[in-house]
């Protein structure tokens, strides 16, 4: 047993000084395992105090342990802030009492009791008794003395007689008809009269005089980018979209932009959905914060609340039987966070359910790729969009150097790749290697800062790592769900320089604010492009001092391994104009350093010839880390007509991949007509024949048979929430139309579904439903698990066919309008490949089957569209001399055959050849004729060598120009 001690708390000029509450009273919560309770009595609790203890007691929650807060409305010092915010723990177990002192004694208790063992024999214990209330200057800075008694004795012993008189009596308070449970009923009530106070007159009273943090009567204000994010949101609604994404970088306030434009939309009731418990609390506290007033409440797996503002998890309110509890338009405003986290189904059903005044995704993946369910999900609408880059250019996040570090002592080739992962017990084995944990240790002396976040695969490897560095007299921990160090405790202790590094698992991935971190150091392939951007993104944030974020990455041998470097340079790069020529940039104070070792490997990914349309789909799921869909091909830029000729179609590419389910094989087995000719490849002169379908999903109708009217009123809702499609595709009159009236009716009767019913001449050889009873009926019959396997194919392809029209619709629009734009007297239009790749390096694999027209000004001397196109260069093996060729330029050249070349000595000519499997490659280069005879292909940038000319490679076009 220790002796009681006096922490006087103060400042270090204080008489006496002992130690402020914080640290002992946060420690006493951290130390705290299952089964342990937490008692806290105080008279008051101010949100800047709350804020210092609140991450803690979740943390302590989780583990198991009883918490119990009693606290009082004694002079309406209590903020109702805070108040809110205990509601979040009371919702996750969490005893929280009011003691209502009208017309009673003051209330001025400050305990705090931890019991963590009590038996008959021994007890284990801390209390804490003195004047420190829970507010930031009570905890920190103000003159407070608190007795401490540490208890680990006979349960006889004069501490342990002590320690239980004081559980005994805080048992007997809460015993007490003056305790209330809090409730956001109480709390409103009490509100109403805490705005009625006199703030100024109640710090004098109290005694707490600290600084104006201490209270949170006026509401955050919205930043820079949040303000011009609500603008656009505004414009959206405008323009009747009904469901929108935003886009913003970790650390631009994702969270409090949705609670302003709750606010903005002024929403009765809303809905925050996420797939993380710490998401969903965070978020709930933001828009506490935002509005006290807000009457917030918990929809998961332990409870179900009613609330105007519902924060839930989309694992529960995304089921059927959940969703049945609520009218389709009980939500004004639904907030999805983390889009990319749930599978599609999942989402679907919710939002398929909800029919709210607006819906609005949030996420921080800046590519199209990864955002292509994403926005399918809210009807192809991108709002606003503050990537990386933009946050950096801005100041609003720090500038980075990636170092990448070959990871030399690990063979990835050697490790089992299922699923598009690594198998996690092989590579746990592979990093239990002192060689390679003191080449990591030894690239982190050499780059690293102060502060540093490292990422692990397993427990057993955090902890591992965490010896190596310890052994090495550096001060580290390993931080995981039921770590020995609490990740609150390791946060503060890495903020104040007790800790270097912090070895984690899993836990720092997302939705956690750690500005105080300058250094990442990345231990585990990283198979997921958006997980690899949220570790980034978790040492990007402002800090006082911190100028940059260091990034140590141990690269190795494999293409998971390999994308992050690339993946770097897009999303914050761009290129920068001189002249005529652009050249790639990152924002200023970034860089990206590579070990000379993994140049030829980056190479070999980039030029290894990706020849086959399975080839790019592969290496896609390997990005992704999962079967990529079908939109995320097309955005990914995966050619469709190219595909259907060597597989047929996109599901039958995914099954020669084994990437369908036995359902998925067995329903393409019975309908692959209709999947094919049905959806994928159906014409689309309107968007009419998707958006149908797209209501026949959204009613279930491949189940349950829908009515027409039924089925007309649905499409007209999905194309109310397209309104550029409904503006682009319906005559005037037609837009005038309500959903439910007769006359558009008649109108849907007459289009779609006549045509997808046989109505029309031309389509009934594949048409594959008919009208009975005035019912949209399928002609074809699955059992229903089929059917629910079949409803997800169909949005894949519903979701494909829509983007492709969109974009599709927007070239056209965007072609006329430079058509129009173009001043010059003479113009022509020219065949541009925008996938064929004129490599300046390398043989390059290149497409030239999808063609389109671009208008360029008629200002390279006589061209002709059958000689003359269009394509951009890639590489950089031509970017010196006088005329240098940079890596994206837009190349005009002349096609020549043996008959036309004419002289070739000295030119800048394409050359092609074939590899194995007959598809083409290309190459930009000076021909140089040789004594001999033969033929040398020369680069203007001397770091590229000459590449000796072989009978197979044959001059295909001669450059004309650089546009």
């Amino acid at each position: 047993m220790s002796s009681p001690q006096l922490l006087t708390g103060g400042s270090p000029q204080d008489p006496g000084f002992n130690q402020p509450l914080l640290e002992p009273l946060l420690n006493a919560i951290n130390q705290t395992c299952a089964h342990s309770q937490i008692d806290i009595a105080v008279s008051f609790i101010r949100y800047s105090g709350w804020r210092l203890l609140h991450t803690a007691l979740f943390e302590a929650l989780d583990r198991g342990v009883t918490l119990r807060i009693i606290t009082s409305d004694y002079l309406d010092v209590t903020e109702p802030v805070a108040l809110r915010e205990m509601m979040l723990l009371a919702e996750r177990g969490a005893r929280v009492h009011i003691y209502e002192s009208a017309g009673n004694a003051g209330f001025h208790l400050k305990s705090y009791l931890f019991i963590q063992q009590h038996t008959r024999q021994h007890l284990t214990g801390l209390g804490l008794v003195g004047s420190s209330n829970i507010s930031r200057a009570a905890l920190t800075e103000s003159l407070e003395w608190n007795w401490q008694l540490r208890v680990d004795d006979d349960i006889n012993s004069p501490a342990a007689a002590s320690l239980l008189a004081l559980q005994s009596r805080i048992e007997q308070l809460a015993q007490d008809p003056r305790l209330k449970p809090l409730t956001h009923h109480w709390i409103h009530a009490y509100l109403e009269r805490y705005q009625q106070s006199s703030l100024p007159q109640l710090r004098l009273i109290t005694g707490d005089t600290a600084s104006d943090d201490e209270t949170l009567r006026d509401t955050p204000l919205p930043n820079a980018v949040q303000e011009e994010a609500l603008a656009a949101l505004h414009h959206t609604r405008q323009q009747g979209f009904k469901r929108g994404l935003v886009v913003m970088a970790t650390g631009l306030g994702k969270t409090w932009l949705a609670a302003f434009d709750a606010r903005q939309l002024k929403a009765g009731k809303l809905l925050f959905v996420a797939h993380r418990d710490e998401i969903i609390r965070q978020a709930q506290a933001t828009f506490i914060r935002m509005n006290p007033k807000a009457h917030t409440g918990l929809y998961n797996g332990q409870q179900q609340q009613q609330a105007d503002w519902l924060f839930a998890s989309v694992q529960t309110l995304g089921r059927a039987e959940h969703l049945q509890q609520f009218d389709q338009h009980h939500f004004d405003y639904i907030i999805v966070d983390e889009f990319h986290h749930a599978t599609a189904p999942t989402y679907r059903r919710l939002l398929d359910h909800f029919r709210p005044r607006f819906l609005l995704g949030l996420t921080a993946t800046p590519d199209r790729t990864d955002q292509a369910d994403i926005l399918a999900l809210c009807d192809d609408n991108l709002v606003f969009e503050r990537g990386l880059r933009d946050a950096i250019v801005d100041k609003h996040l720090v500038p980075f150097i990636y170092q990448g570090v070959f990871d030399e002592f690990i063979n990835y080739d050697e490790i089992p790749w299922r699923n598009g992962r690594f198998d996690p017990d092989a590579l746990d084995a592979a990093f239990a290697s002192q060689k390679r944990a003191r080449h990591a240790l030894e690239k982190w002396r050499e780059f690293s800062q102060s502060r540093t976040l490292a990422f692990c695969i397993s427990t057993r490897h955090a902890d591992f790592m965490a010896r190596t560095f310890n052994a090495a007299n550096i001060k580290a921990a390993a931080v995981y769900a039921g770590s020995a160090m609490p990740r609150n405790q390791a946060l503060s202790e890495l903020a104040e320089g007790k800790l270097q590094v912090i070895f984690s698992v899993d836990l720092f991935n997302e939705g956690t604010d750690l500005p105080a971190i300058d250094t990442l150091l990345m231990l585990r392939p990283t198979e997921s492009r958006i997980v690899f951007l949220q570790q980034l993104g978790r040492g990007l944030r402002l800090c006082a001092g911190k100028t940059h974020l260091m990034v140590i990455d141990l690269v190795g041998n494999h293409n998971a391994c390999l994308f992050k470097p690339e993946l770097l340079q897009t999303v914050t790069g761009t290129e920068r104009i001189s002249g005529s020529q652009t050249t790639p940039a990152l924002p200023e104070g970034c860089f990206i350093n590579l070990d000379p070792q993994l140049i030829p490997l980056m190479e070999k990914l980039r030029y290894g010839g990706r020849v086959k349309v399975v080839d790019d789909y592969r290496r896609l799921k390997d990005e992704q880390g999962h079967r990529p869909t079908a939109v995320q091909a097309f955005q990914a830029g995966l050619n469709f007509g190219k595909l259907r000729q060597q597989h047929g179609s996109w599901f039958e590419l995914t099954q020669s991949e084994g990437d369908l389910t036995p359902s998925a094989v067995i329903v393409l087995d019975k309908l692959r007509d209709f999947l094919l000719t049905g959806i994928e490849t159906t014409s689309l002169t309107k968007s009419f024949k998707i958006i149908l379908l797209q209501a026949l999903l959204d009613l279930d109708g491949l189940r349950h048979p829908t009515t027409l009217s039924a089925l007309a009123e649905q499409s007209r809702h999905v194309l109310e929430r397209h309104p550029d499609l409904l503006q682009l595709d319906l005559p005037a009159a037609q837009q005038a139309m309500t959903a439910n009236s007769t006359t558009w009716l008649t109108y849907w009767k007459n289009n779609p579904v006549k045509f997808s019913t046989g109505g029309n001449p031309d389509s009934r050889a594949d048409y594959w439903f008919d009208v009975i009873n005035e019912h949209f009926t399928p002609r074809f019959s699955l059992p229903d698990n089929e059917l629910a396997t079949l409803h997800l194919m169909m949005q894949e392809l519903v979701d494909l066919r829509l983007a492709e029209y969109r974009r599709r619709k927007a070239d056209a629009l965007a072609k006329t309008k430079a058509t129009a734009s173009v001043t010059q007297a003479n113009v022509i239009e020219l065949p541009y490949f925008p996938s064929l790749k004129i490599a300046c390096g390398h043989f390059k694999t290149g497409r030239s089957d999808d063609a389109k027209l671009m208008t360029i000004a008629d200002q390279y001397g006589p061209l002709d569209s059958k000689r003359h196109f269009l394509a951009h260069a890639r590489g950089n093996s031509m970017n010196g001399g006088k005329h240098p060729i940079q890596d994206g330029d837009l190349l005009l050249l002349e096609l020549i055959s043996s008959d036309s070349a004419g002289s070739i000595s000295n030119q800048t000519l394409a050359i092609e050849q074939q590899d194995t499997t007959g598809d083409n490659q290309y190459l930009l280069r000076i021909v140089k004729k040789t004594p001999d005879g033969s033929y040398h292909l020369h680069a203007s940038n001397p770091d590229y060598d000459d590449i000796t000319a072989t009978d197979d490679m044959k001059p295909f076009a001669r450059l004309k120009g650089v546009i």
